[in-house]
């Protein structure tokens, strides 16, 4: 990879160094605090060593308020099937979960990805929120459609819908996925209808872990507030009107997508 460094910017290839890259990153995502200059950090890694090989220091980072991006690439049972287990990360996404000031999405198309980045910077930079995020991406090529109008909302808050039912038949199915195996979701839904007759709608799930947070602080307030209208969650929300079985597919452990079954019709 040739890169030049730059007074605006520079790309730092640290090779088989996870914690020397990620203490890169921590220096450079704390420079607010310690040197009163914002700097974006984005550290690139295979996301089976990430969380695995380097969780406290990403711990650390979350101690020390740190601000920026750590992107999982390579995720997913899938991405890399030819070399086995050893890089067939199907658990980061969990991981990510157990550092509270981490926001950890799983985007399947670049327009969410932009929305996610967009967002984060704002939240980190403008907002001052002492958070950074985790992003999983994969090495799968594969069309990218427009982003949809409206769709910002959804995708930062975890789930939106991509694919609406088709009109008339008695069956109906929920499909939701997350990351590449959206994709495998579109064409269920097609399978579906073109030899079973069921139609089936599409949600794209961004962050199982974003929806269980959110759903989590709505009962926690509904608990301190007893007499007041309780908050309904979000994810309650968006699969009310769910019509037949909801079926959740990822490209991780079943308990990713299990984070959200409580709520689930």
């Amino acid at each position: 990879m040739s890169y030049r460094e730059d007074k605006k910017g520079q790309i730092i290839e640290e090779g088989i160094n996870e914690a020397g890259a990620l203490c890169s990153w921590i220096a450079a995502g704390t420079a607010y605090s310690n040197h009163g200059i914002n700097m974006v950090p984005f550290y690139v890694f295979y996301s089976m060593f990430g969380f695995q090989r380097v969780g406290d220091f990403i711990w650390a980072a979350g101690d020390q308020q740190v601000r920026g991006f750590l992107v999982g690439a390579t995720a997913g049972r899938t991405t890399l099937a030819g070399e086995g287990l050893q890089h067939q990360d199907g658990h980061s996404q969990l991981v990510a979960t157990t550092v509270p000031n981490c926001i950890a999405y799983d985007p399947a198309f670049g327009y969410e990805l932009a929305v996610i980045i967009q967002d984060g910077m704002r939240r980190m930079y403008v907002e001052q929120e002492g958070i950074f995020y985790y992003i999983t991406t994969m090495n799968e090529n594969y069309p990218q459609p427009a982003l949809p109008k409206g769709a910002e909302a959804g995708i930062l808050k975890g789930a939106y819908r991509v694919l609406a039912a088709g009109k008339g038949g008695k069956l109906r199915a929920t499909l939701l996925g997350s990351g590449t195996i959206l994709r495998e979701c579109l064409a269920a839904a097609a399978l579906l209808e073109a030899d079973y007759g069921v139609r089936a709608e599409v949600f794209s799930v961004t962050s199982f872990s974003e929806l269980r947070r959110e759903a989590l602080e709505c009962e926690r307030w509904n608990m301190l507030h007893v007499g007041k209208p309780p908050r309904v969650p979000y994810v309650r929300e968006c699969f009310a009107e769910a019509k037949g079985p909801c079926i959740a597919a990822t490209d991780y452990m079943r308990a990713v997508a299990d984070q959200v079954r409580e709520w689930m019709p």
